[in-house]
Formats: C-alpha cells, sequence, structure tokens
C-alpha cells in the first residue's frame, strides 16, 4: 500500500478520537500488552481498516487467538514463504474490542529483487499443484487428528497404584499442561497451513484480473470473476449435504417427522419410526464426518455453534429444504446456467485475441480456474472443522475449571487471554498436588464479572470504519480483492454524508438487477427470520449461510471485495451483490424496498 497522503485529503478520526463506551474504560487490560494501539507507536501516521469481515464482534480476551494466527501466519507467507514483491504482511491491533490492519508495502526499490526468488517459489507450487494440494489436505487432517486426541479431566484424589507399580512417578497433572500447549500449537499449525495455498489463489485470479485488464482495458471487473464460475467447491458440500437429505425424506415420505426439529432426540426418533426411516438416519449419520463441523458463525468465536453439537440447525435447515422441494421448488445451485454464462464470456474474449495472445490467455485463465475453489475450501477445513474442534477441546477444560471452582459460568474461561489460562492450570494442579486451595476461586469470578462488563459494553458501540488519513492510492492487491478496501470505496466512506439522493455505493460483486424487500441480520441467530425473497443486508455474510441464499434475491454487505465470501457465493448461486458499502446494514431498514443493482454496485433505498 503506498503511504504517502496529501495534507488536503479528509481523514477518518484517529484512535484517540474515538470516545470509549460508558462502562468499558480500561478495556485495554483485556488484551496481550502489544494488541492495543500507543502512544508513540507510529500508528498514528498510518492508515489502519477495520476487518469487521471476519471479526464482526468484539473480542472477549481468549478469541484474539483467531486474530494474531490468522493475520500473522498471512504475513509470514506474503513476506517469507513467497516473497510476493509489492506486499509484505499486515500490522494489525485491537481498538475497543475490534481488530484493524495496516497492510505493510515493499519499499519501490527492493521490489525488483525479490522478483526471482518470488517466481521460482510460485512456480514450484503451480507446477505441482495437484500433489501438493494434495499433501496439504492430509496434513491439516493430520493435524484435526491429533486435536480429537487431547482431553482434559479433573485430577483424581490419588494417582491410581498401577502409577506406583510402574514407576510412572509421574502425577497425571503434566497432561493437562502438555495438552493445553499442544492445543495452541496444533492450532496454530494448522493456521499456518492456511495460508500456504490460499495467498497463491489470490495470486492466480489477480495474475489472470492484471491480464485481463491491460488486454482489455474495458473489461467489467466482473466479466473476469465470471471467467472462473460454476465450480464445485467442498465449502457448498455441507450445504449440499442437506439438499440431499431432503430430497431423500421427500422421496420417502418423511414429512411428518420433521415437526419440531427443536427437539433433536424427539425428531430422529419420529423419523426413525416411519417407514425408510433407518434409511433416511443412516444417510444422515454418514454426513456428520466430517461435514457438520461447520459453524453457522465464521468460527473465530468461542460461542459459534456448530451443526454437531446443536444438531436442530442442521435439521431446520433440512426441514426448510424440504418444504420448498414438496413445493416445487429448485434447491440446487444454477451450476449449469453459471458454466454456459462463463464459457460464453471466455469464447467472446478468446475471439478478440490474437495467435500470440490467447494461449497466454488460456494459460493464466486455467491457473486461475484451478486455483480459484481452494479460496472457498480452506474455510471448511481452518476455520469450520478445525476452530470447531479447537473450541470444542477449550469447552473440555473450561469445565475442569468450573468443577474446581475457578469460576461458575460456562465458557468464562474467554475471558482470560491464552496465556492467563496456563496460570491458571498452573494455580489449580499446585493446589491439587500440595493439597491447599488454589487462587484461582477467589480471584477469578470478579475479575470475570468485570471483564464481561467491558466487553459487553464494547459491544454496544459498532467500530469505525477506517483510521487516521488514507493513502494517495491503495495498491495492496489483498486488501482490495478480499476486503474490497480499494481508493475509490474509501473516498466513498469519507463522503458519505455528501450522498444526496440516498443511495449507497459499494462494489459490483455479482451481476444482475433486482428489488426486494430488506432483511438486516447482524447474527446467525436471525437467519431464521429471513423470507423467501427478501435481500439479504449484513454487515458480511458467513460462508455457513448457503441455507439462506435459496431464498432471497440478493445480498448487500458493509465490506467485501470481489473475493469475499459474499461476492464468491452469491455468483455461485447467481444473485446480485453489492459489497463493501460502509454502512447498509445500518443504512437500510427492515422491510425497506430497495433496488440493488450488482453490475455498477449500487443500492437505492426506493421507500422511506
Amino acid at each position: 500500500m503506498t503511504l504517502d497522503s496529501t495534507p488536503q485529503m479528509k481523514s477518518f478520526p484517529s484512535a484517540a478520537d474515538i470516545p470509549v463506551p460508558p462502562g468499558a474504560e480500561d478495556w485495554e487490560q483485556l488484551y496481550p500488552y502489544y494488541l492495543p494501539f500507543r502512544e508513540g507507536d507510529g500508528s498514528e501516521s498510518k492508515f489502519w481498516f477495520c476487518d469487521s469481515q471476519h471479526w464482526p464482534t468484539a473480542y472477549k480476551p481468549f478469541e484474539t487467538i483467531g486474530g494474531e494466527f490468522a493475520v500473522k501466519c498471512l504475513g509470514q507467507y506474503n513476506t517469507r514463504h513467497l516473497l510476493i514483491p509489492p506486499a509484505n504482511g499486515i500490522e494489525f491491533k485491537v481498538h475497543l474490542g475490534y481488530l484493524y490492519m495496516s497492510p505493510i508495502a515493499v519499499a519501490p526499490e527492493d521490489i525488483a529483487a525479490r522478483v526471482p526468488e518470488f517466481e521460482r517459489r510460485v512456480g514450484h507450487y503451480f507446477g505441482n499443484w495437484d500433489r501438493l494440494l494434495d499433501d496439504w489436505r492430509v496434513k491439516v487432517r493430520g493435524t484435526i487428528a491429533d486435536m480429537e486426541e487431547i482431553s482434559f479431566a479433573a485430577l483424581p484424589d490419588m494417582v491410581p497404584f498401577e502409577d506406583i507399580e510402574s514407576g510412572k512417578a509421574k502425577d497425571g497433572s503434566e497432561v493437562l499442561l502438555e495438552g493445553y500447549d499442544r492445543l495452541i500449537q496444533l492450532a496454530y499449525q494448522n493456521w499456518q497451513y492456511h495460508f500456504e495455498f490460499l495467498n497463491l489463489g489470490y495470486l492466480a485470479y489477480l495474475d489472470f484480473f492484471t491480464f485481463a485488464k491491460e488486454t482489455f482495458p474495458d473489461i467489467p471487473d466482473q466479466a473476469i470473476a465470471q471467467m472462473v464460475q460454476g465450480v464445485d467447491m467442498e465449502l457448498f458440500r455441507p450445504d449440499d449435504e442437506l439438499k440431499e437429505l431432503a430430497v431423500l425424506a421427500s422421496e420417502l415420505g418423511l414429512q411428518t417427522g420433521f415437526e419440531n426439529t427443536d427437539d433433536v432426540a424427539g425428531t430422529l426418533a419420529a423419523i426413525a419410526a416411519l417407514p425408510g426411516g433407518d434409511r433416511w438416519i443412516a444417510r444422515y449419520e454418514e454426513a456428520h464426518d466430517p461435514w457438520f463441523n461447520f459453524t453457522v458463525g465464521n468460527g473465530f468465536y468461542g460461542h459459534d455453534k456448530y451443526w454437531i453439537d446443536y444438531q436442530e440447525i442442521p435439521l431446520g435447515y433440512i426441514k426448510d429444504y424440504l418444504r420448498r422441494v414438496d413445493a416445487g421448488q429448485s434447491i440446487l445451485r444454477p451450476k449449469e446456467e453459471l458454466i454456459l454464462e462463463r464459457d460464453r464470456i471466455i469464447g467472446e474474449y478468446r475471439g478478440l485475441l490474437d495467435a500470440e495472445t490467447l494461449p497466454v490467455f488460456d494459460a493464466k485463465r486455467g491457473l486461475a480456474a484451478t486455483a480459484y475453489p481452494y479460496v472457498e475450501n480452506h474455510n471448511f477445513y481452518i476455520e469450520h472443522w478445525t476452530m470447531g474442534v479447537f473450541w470444542r477441546k477449550v469447552r473440555e477444560l473450561d469445565q475442569v475449571f468450573r468443577e474446581a471452582g475457578f469460576w461458575q459460568n460456562e465458557n468464562d474461561i474467554l475471558y482470560l487471554t491464552r496465556n492467563e489460562v496456563r496460570d491458571a492450570l498452573f494455580d489449580y494442579v499446585t493446589g491439587w498436588a500440595v493439597g491447599s486451595e488454589p487462587v484461582g476461586p477467589r480471584y477469578w469470578p470478579a475479575e470475570i464479572s468485570r471483564r464481561a462488563k467491558i466487553v459487553d459494553a464494547l459491544q454496544t458501540q459498532r467500530p469505525q470504519q477506517a483510521l487516521n488519513t488514507p493513502p494517495a492510492e491503495i495498491t495492496e492487491p489483498f486488501t482490495q480483492m478480499l476486503w474490497g478496501i480499494t481508493t475509490e470505496q474509501v473516498q466513498s466512506w469519507l463522503n458519505d454524508d455528501e450522498n444526496e439522493d440516498g443511495s449507497l455505493k459499494g462494489m459490483a460483486a455479482s451481476p444482475g438487477i433486482v428489488e426486494g424487500r430488506a432483511r438486516i441480520v447482524y447474527h446467525a441467530e436471525d437467519l431464521g427470520q429471513v423470507q423467501d425473497g427478501e435481500i439479504l443486508v449484513a454487515t458480511i455474510t458467513a460462508p455457513s449461510w448457503g441455507p439462506v441464499f435459496g431464498k432471497i434475491k440478493a445480498t448487500v454487505t458493509d465490506i467485501g471485495g470481489m473475493m469475499s465470501h459474499a461476492a464468491i457465493v452469491c455468483r455461485e448461486y447467481g444473485l446480485p451483490a453489492v459489497t463493501g458499502t460502509g454502512n447498509g446494514s445500518t443504512t437500510i431498514q427492515t422491510g425497506q424496498l430497495i433496488r440493488v443493482d450488482g453490475n455498477s454496485g449500487r443500492v437505492e433505498i426506493l421507500e422511506g
């Protein structure tokens, strides 16, 4: 990102200018010392944007682990693995509970020296893509299996006599301490794996995108994106499993078994008692591993609900799909239509090329299409599956502490930082070992109560979109493509009060123009309110919101670029989308009639 800015440019508030919500005083003490902005740290001279796309709610102290691991590991692949010529990593801070980022550019005089090594390393990956990606799946699944082997249980009154006989000479407390360290290490390990191919997926697409723009100066961004659409993605597999189960339930006539899906045991028993129900139950259980390791959130928060643990969620989705199947509606993605449109666009532009340029176009487009699915598929393996197991193990450890009297409420462990958890563990095992009372039960309940009130207060205030003076031009490619932070979009945010006709401007993320009633959704728990034919308006959508995309007409989000989850999913469902509006979810109200123009990136409020 170019950091030179002109004095005349408008600025966003600085971190110091944003008022602290009442009750959130001393919020900085909740997080590791290196995360909050500090006076004299140079942050005032940098432009920062809030990543509410991945972290839309304020952090509890333990939950910073997701942001820290993700952004650190993204940076290592840019800076140390691939040596991407113009881009290093992304600096990150927490302010008032939310994550802010500032991309770090490579000095112009250093770019050329990185090119040969970059080409050698990227060439190795692209030249061995299928084999290396198969190896990646083995590595990630191995890490998940290792995490599943970890268990946390309360220490016994005495070590078993067998340990005396065997000369084991350990009391079992090391299992707790080593297990916790191992859990953190394995999560970190899979976050490193996460970015091994993700940055390459973006690079392949950006290479094709840049080539297309240079070759066809007037080509719309969407036409480039459509040339890689219509693919099978593992991220869609959980939703596809539910659709298949709904079709099977319709064929077997099991509709009466789905009357009350909130009662999981009752629903499954009712289905099993019906003719053909045993066949459906077997298919349902088959889908669990691994596809029910899927969260209604995004995997970054300890409160996220996973299908495998809350089966009323997938059963409710199946019930709705079953209703639509019986009504004669199509619940499948329009994949054939997408492929036809993709091939039409490819043919149109191929026809404009000469014999010398055509093979270059085909090679770059082919590489982008090959790498494109990973941009979404990694979500299932890391954010959903890995983090689902991770949070389940954290809850096991939380229960050990609750049984020992360290705190009372489930998930109170999230109000400790990950390093404080290790200190609390040693406090627990020390008290147990010497026969005294640990300090934790007298210290943590009041401290957790204090911290919980601060987090609650932080949640009452939406984060500032960006901080400080933006650069004259935003050039960092990932910032543009993933988050939709472009020069034009930032200026649109700054000039929001000058939007006289009341329209909102964002990124044209998926083509089409529709009108419909808006439905504002801030949390996954609100998805049940979405009605057929409405337009979804959200801060950001999660990959797991797939079951509602068959009901809605279009999507509008506050943040996100051409390669954001919302943009990709909407293109694969054939729905118009405008992303990166900045404040769509707070400007538009549920029930308002709006027009979404996914061709131009414009949203109009037609009523009110």
